[in-house]
C-alpha cells in the first residue's frame, strides 16, 4: 500500500516543525546542487528559519553575483511588463541598471577594502575571504613570471658578455703573440747584421801580419848578406856601405 498524499499545511507540533524543516532544508539544497551541475544552471537559494537564522546556496563563488543579475532581468521584465519601452525608458533602465551594477561594485570595493563588513554573515566573509586568496595567488604569479623573466633576460645578457669577453680576450692574446713573432723576428735580424761584419777585422789583423812577416824576412836577408860580403848574392846599390 502506498504513502497516502500528505496535506500542506503548518505543523501545529514545534519540534515536528522543526525536524521536517531540517530534513526538508537538507533535500532542498541537495536539488538545487543537483540542478546546477546537471543543468549547468545558475542557481541561488534563500531560505530563513521561523527564527531568523539564513541559509543559503548559490552555484556561483558570489550570491551578490546573481543576486546582481536577478535584480537587472527583474527590472528590465517589470520595465518591458509597463510598456515602456521607448527611447527614454530605454536610457532610463541603462541608467537603473548603470546605476545597480556601481552599486555593487562600490560594495564589492569597500568589501574588499575591509570595510563594511558588519552586514555580512559568515557564510559572505567565507566567500570573501576565498576571493582575497584567490587574487593574491594570481598576483603572486603573475610576479613570479616577470621575475623569471627578468632573471632570464639577466642571464642571457650575462652570457652574452661573457662570449664577448671571451672573443676579446682571444684576440688579445693574438696579438700579443704577433708582437712577440716581431720581436723575435727583429732580434733574428740583429744578430744576422752583427755576424757579418765580424769578418772584417780579422782580415785586417791578417793583411798586417803577412806585412809583419815580410818585414822581418827582409831584415833577415839584409843581415845574413852582412855577414857574408863575399857571397855572389846581388845586393842593390844602397845596401852596399863604402868601407
Amino acid at each position: 500500500m502506498g504513502r497516502g498524499r500528505v496535506q500542506l499545511k503548518r505543523i501545529e507540533n514545534k519540534i515536528n516543525r522543526q525536524v521536517t524543516f531540517s530534513k526538508r532544508r537538507s533535500g532542498l539544497l541537495k536539488k538545487a546542487h543537483e540542478i546546477s551541475v546537471l543543468c549547468d544552471a545558475d542557481v541561488a537559494l534563500i531560505v530563513f528559519s521561523t527564527k531568523g537564522k539564513l541559509f543559503e546556496f548559490s552555484s556561483d563563488s558570489c550570491m551578490e553575483r546573481i543576486l546582481e543579475r536577478y535584480e537587472r532581468y527583474s527590472y528590465a521584465e517589470r520595465q518591458l511588463a509597463a510598456g515602456e519601452i521607448e527611447q527614454n525608458g530605454s536610457w532610463t533602465l541603462e541608467h537603473a541598471k548603470l546605476k545597480a551594477r556601481m552599486e555593487v561594485l562600490q560594495r564589492n570595493q569597500r568589501h574588499y577594502m575591509g570595510e563594511d563588513l558588519e552586514n555580512l554573515s559568515l557564510r559572505e566573509l567565507q566567500n570573501l575571504e576565498q576571493q582575497l586568496d584567490s587574487a593574491l595567488k594570481h598576483i603572486r604569479s603573475k610576479r613570479n613570471q616577470l621575475m623569471f623573466e627578468s632573471i632570464s633576460e639577466l642571464q642571457k645578457k650575462d652570457k652574452a658578455l661573457q662570449e664577448q669577453n671571451n672573443v676579446l680576450a682571444k684576440k688579445l692574446k693574438e696579438r700579443e703573440k704577433e708582437k712577440d713573432v716581431v720581436q723575435q723576428a727583429q732580434q733574428n735580424n740583429c744578430q744576422d747584421s752583427s755576424s757579418m761584419l765580424l769578418p772584417q777585422p780579422m782580415q785586417s789583423l791578417n793583411i798586417r801580419g803577412t806585412y809583419e812577416a815580410s818585414s822581418n824576412g827582409r831584415e833577415d836577408e839584409a843581415n845574413a848578406a852582412a855577414a857574408h860580403p863575399n857571397s855572389n848574392v846581388l845586393l842593390p846599390p844602397w845596401m852596399i856601405r863604402p868601407c
